[in-house]
């Protein structure tokens, strides 16, 4: 039933992606060159309803969380390595898998690098372990913890920003 789940919820997901038209190759580029807010729009969306829905499920006593360790020098290489990946294909993992459902087979050489680079990560991974995946650790954190409030208080305040964010990008015409 989980395997279900999931794929229904790919399905839909996909689907706002295309409905959103992070996609199309224009967004992508906007995106880039910080001219079109669209995508960032739209993470920042899917962040709001993940948090919300999360820690609503949480309270409830439906899900426990699982925390991974926050490991600086991780987080920065990978960022790093994702986003010079992102700006060479023009998709990320989402996208690319989206534009190839739509027909742009150019994408399969996005997710063909992914899954290389996936396997190469999974080969040099144990020499990792002692190096960069232990610059920072931080253990297992949340940002409530570290501020030491409601994990409510955050998703308020990011909800805030989000909404902030959207009006000026809207005046922007972003």
């Amino acid at each position: 039933m989980e395997l279900i789940i999931g794929l229904l919820t790919g399905f839909f997901f996909g689907f706002l992606l295309q409905k959103g038209q992070v996609l199309r190759f224009e967004r992508q580029v906007g995106f880039m060159l910080l001219r079109d807010m669209t995508i960032i729009k739209f993470m920042a969306t899917a962040v709001v309803v993940g948090m919300v829905g999360i820690y609503a499920c949480h309270a409830a006593g439906l899900i426990s969380l699982s925390l991974k360790a926050t490991n600086v020098g991780a987080i920065i290489i990978g960022g790093l390595i994702f986003g010079v990946g992102w700006a060479i294909a023009g998709f990320c993992p989402g996208t690319s898998v989206g534009a190839l459902a739509e027909g742009r087979f150019h994408a399969l050489w996005a997710i063909l690098g992914m899954l290389v680079g996936a396997a190469a990560y999974a080969e040099i991974y144990p020499s990792l372990q002692s190096n960069i995946l232990s610059w920072g650790n931080y253990g297992k954190i949340t940002l409530p913890q570290v501020l030491g409030v409601s994990p409510w208080l955050v998703i308020a305040a990011w909800i805030i920003a989000v909404v902030a964010f959207f009006t000026w990008a809207e005046k922007k015409g972003l």
